[in-house]
């Protein structure tokens, strides 16, 4: 009879704990937290190519600056009066396709369309109205520079191949198609150079969390030791605009109930 949980990653034999198969006494004090991450998730440890990708990505990944949803939500949640762990997992929380989401997004449409021609997916997505993942930055206008850097470093690894061209190619149709350039930015690099490595782009918002909760682990650390508790609140009368209606009275009717 098939039992109701299953599961390929780790076990306990013998009363010793085992990931993917490996004693996990031997793996602590030899291999790297990357390293550890790429064996859960890919199930064999990383040659050391992968892993030199692998760690450049999550490092782009740490942290970018206060003002994301994420931060906002985690050091909002801990100036609530909540420890370190609900602060961080309400950043997590807010994590979505505007922030953090691309990233699997952008994975799919590579995984899907890479066999293509770019032209025509391209061409296929803009009549249908939808928004290609991975391309566009608030700021970055002519090129994203952690892109850039994190393709620098897939070529130089041996991990740049289709997925990695067509990103490229994508990113010119777009310009030629719109007159304007959105850049690939640090999603679509990312997303480009994970499936090169043979991910499945159902991990995308994963390798998000990875990289990110390090940060969210010290602004939540940083708000708690920094700051007085309710500091996050509003002030009404120069930040909020209010659209509701002038004071009114109740009915008469209401006010008579006992």
């Amino acid at each position: 009879m098939e039992k109701k949980w299953r599961t390929a990653i780790s076990w306990h034999f013998d009363h010793e704990a085992y990931v993917r198969g490996y004693k996990l006494a031997d793996l602590i004090g030899t291999l790297s937290f990357t390293e550890a991450i790429f064996l859960v998730l890919k199930g064999e440890l990383p040659s050391e190519r992968e892993k030199r990708v692998l760690d450049s990505i999550f490092v782009s990944l740490v942290e970018h600056s206060i003002a994301p949803p994420s931060v906002i939500a985690a050091r909002a949640v801990a100036s609530g009066g909540n420890s370190l762990h609900v602060g961080v997992g309400a950043g997590i929380l807010a994590f979505g396709e505007a922030h953090g989401g691309a990233l699997e997004g952008a994975m799919r449409f590579l995984q899907e369309n890479a066999e293509k021609d770019p032209e025509t997916v391209v061409n296929e997505f803009f009549k249908e109205g939808k928004r290609i993942p991975g391309y566009g930055h608030r700021y970055y206008k002519k090129y994203d520079p952690r892109s850039l850097k994190i393709m620098e470093i897939a070529e130089r690894e041996g991990f740049y191949g289709k997925y990695c061209e067509f990103a490229g190619k994508v990113e010119k149709i777009i310009e030629k198609i719109k007159g304007k350039k959105l850049v690939l930015n640090v999603d679509g690099a990312i997303a480009a150079v994970v499936s090169e490595m043979g991910f499945d782009w159902r991990l995308g918002k994963g390798f998000f969390i990875i990289g990110r909760t390090a940060g969210l682990v010290a602004h939540v650390y940083e708000e708690l030791t920094m700051e007085k508790p309710f500091s996050k609140r509003l002030d009404e009368e120069k930040e909020v605009e209010y659209l509701g209606l002038s004071p009114r009275e109740l009915p008469e009717r209401f006010r008579k109930r006992d």
